[in-house]
């Protein structure tokens, strides 16, 4: 559908409100993504997640919870177009949602026609309540319909990488769930990124692997392990969906999402994903190409600072005069030749630049 051309960034419902939703709320953080500079910095979708739906009419159509939707799903997206921002919504590959209200199976074409003319910009498909036959087909079913409206619609495939989608949704949809729902803790966050490191290479221009939604602010996480999270999830080029109180944000996750070289990593054009070229017991190190250099992530999986060396020759295969920069710390550290300088820090994410 020519969209995605670098991963989605905004702001969901789901991790922080889940079905405490309604169209008050979604204004709200309407203006919030504006006035607080999420939108400038690039997070455009505000998309609303599950409990949204009511009944069907005699037609076939869906309808709004008239409690906590009363104006409408239609006015809500113009609300969100009016201040620059693209609306996405959700549904389900199932006979319900996964909060077990109406779901979209068997009525792909009535719902994909029905989010057009609301003026959707994004679908979340999820895959609770299905009827067991293989995602595949359920979802290039979603896939076609959404097309067939004429409107451009992302389309996030949320099958929680049951069937393998990085091997079959970039011909499908935009961005694929490589695993199950992300919780706000570390060792969810470290399950996850494991899970990352065999498919990095299907990511690319048009189609994402989906890691689910960010934790950024929500939960015990520390500030390191916030950091780790966000700078991985960058790299991955993963999409950068937002999932705390965006109308309320905690003022250390919102620094880091702000910090716009992270962001920078996440959207180059180029598209591609960084790879795990070294693997220890404690600590891990990706590394890939962006479209002006190179970006390295240093991750320690550890409980204490550990000294992690980034060696240019065998990890990034760079030789010569290499020029680095903290992303963190918006700083350059100097130019180095292939022998590096070692770091001893809990958590770096670095880019660098042949001299």
């Amino acid at each position: 559908n020519g969209l995605g051309r670098t991963p989605p960034m905004g702001w969901s419902t789901w991790n922080y409100f889940q079905c405490g939703v309604n169209e008050n709320l979604l204004k709200e953080a309407a203006d919030a993504m504006v006035d607080l500079g999420f939108l400038k910095a690039g997070y455009r979708y505000l998309n609303l997640d599950d409990c949204w739906e009511g009944t069907r009419d005699k037609n076939g159509y869906i309808n709004t919870d008239p409690k906590t939707f009363p104006g409408g799903i239609k006015a809500l997206s113009d609300y969100a177009h009016s201040k620059g921002l693209l609306f996405g919504i959700y549904s389900d590959a199932g006979r319900l949602t996964c909060a077990k209200r109406i779901g979209s199976l068997g009525y792909e074409d009535k719902d994909a026609q029905r989010f057009a003319e609301w003026g959707i910009d994004f679908l979340k498909y999820d895959n609770c309540h299905n009827d067991g036959s293989p995602e595949r087909i359920r979802y290039e079913k979603m896939g076609r319909a959404l097309n067939e409206t004429g409107r451009p619609i992302f389309y996030s495939i949320c099958e929680w990488g049951k069937s393998k989608p990085f091997l079959w949704a970039k011909q499908v949809g935009n961005s694929w769930r490589t695993t199950l729902d992300i919780r706000a803790s570390w060792a969810s966050i470290t399950s996850i990124i494991q899970r990352q490191q065999m498919i990095t290479k299907y990511a690319g221009p048009g189609g994402w692997n989906d890691p689910d939604m960010l934790q950024v602010g929500n939960g015990y996480l520390t500030l390191d392990e916030q950091k780790s999270h966000f700078a991985i999830w960058a790299a991955l080029k993963a999409p950068l969906i937002l999932g705390f109180d965006i109308r309320n944000p905690p003022a250390d996750a919102m620094e880091l999402v702000l910090n716009e070289e992270i962001i920078a990593v996440n959207q180059d054009p180029l598209g591609i994903s960084v790879s795990i070229v070294h693997r220890t017991l404690f600590y891990d190190i990706w590394t890939g190409p962006l479209s002006d250099g190179y970006v390295a992530v240093l991750f320690n999986r550890g409980e204490v600072p550990r000294v992690i060396t980034l060696h240019f020759a065998s990890h990034c295969n760079l030789e010569g005069e290499i020029m680095v920069r903290d992303l963190w710390e918006r700083a350059d550290k100097g130019v180095f030749r292939t022998s590096p300088k070692t770091w001893c820090n809990d958590f770096k994410a670095y880019r660098w630049h042949a001299s």
